[in-house]
This record gives C-alpha cells, sequence and structure tokens, in this order.
C-alpha cells in the first residue's frame, strides 16, 4: 500500500534534510517514511526548497545560509566530477582486435 504526503510534507522533510545537519536515514526514520523516497524528494524539491531559503535569508544565521551554500557547491561540484567521467568512458574509442 502506497502513502501520499502532501507537497508540502514532503517539501518539508528536504528542508529537514537541509537545514538540520542529519542525516537522511536518521529524519527518514522520525518521519517514518522509506530512506530512498526521502533521497526522491530531495532529487525532486533541493533546488526549490534552498530557493526558498535563501530567499528568506532574513529567518537564518550567516552560519545557516554558508551551510546551505556550501551543501549546494559540493552537490554541483559531484554532479560536474560524475559528468566529466561519463565524458570520457563514452569519448574513449572501441579497441578493435584485427588478428582473428
Amino acid at each position: 500500500m502506497s502513502e501520499h504526503h502532501s507537497k508540502e510534507f514532503k517539501k518539508e522533510a528536504v528542508r529537514l534534510v537541509i537545514q538540520s545537519g542529519r542525516k537522511i536515514r536518521q529524519i527518514a526514520e522520525e518521519l517514518g517514511v522509506n530512506i530512498w523516497t526521502i533521497k526522491g524528494w530531495v532529487k525532486k524539491y533541493d533546488k526549490e526548497a534552498r530557493a526558498e531559503l535563501i530567499s528568506q535569508g532574513l529567518k537564518m544565521s550567516p552560519e545557516e545560509e554558508n551551510r546551505i551554500l556550501k551543501k549546494e557547491l559540493a552537490d554541483v561540484t559531484e554532479e560536474r566530477d560524475i559528468l566529466k567521467k561519463a565524458i570520457a568512458v563514452f569519448s574513449k574509442k572501441p579497441k578493435i582486435n584485427m588478428s582473428l
């Protein structure tokens, strides 16, 4: 049986992941939601949640905003590195063995 959560619930879970500094596993247990479900929500709502938090910057301490921005930079850096590796793999010419 599949549970359906409101968009607000999902965004709040993502906000907890972003702001709390706790592991996704811990937040998933606290909310009673599968860890992979929360990871999916983070993937879907992460950028939107970060933009909302930053736009409400008056409610965040500089340390919180800095932590959020560092996390976003780390995520983008990881994505870039993955893409670089993928390009290297797909750019290699296949080796053809001519000795049959």
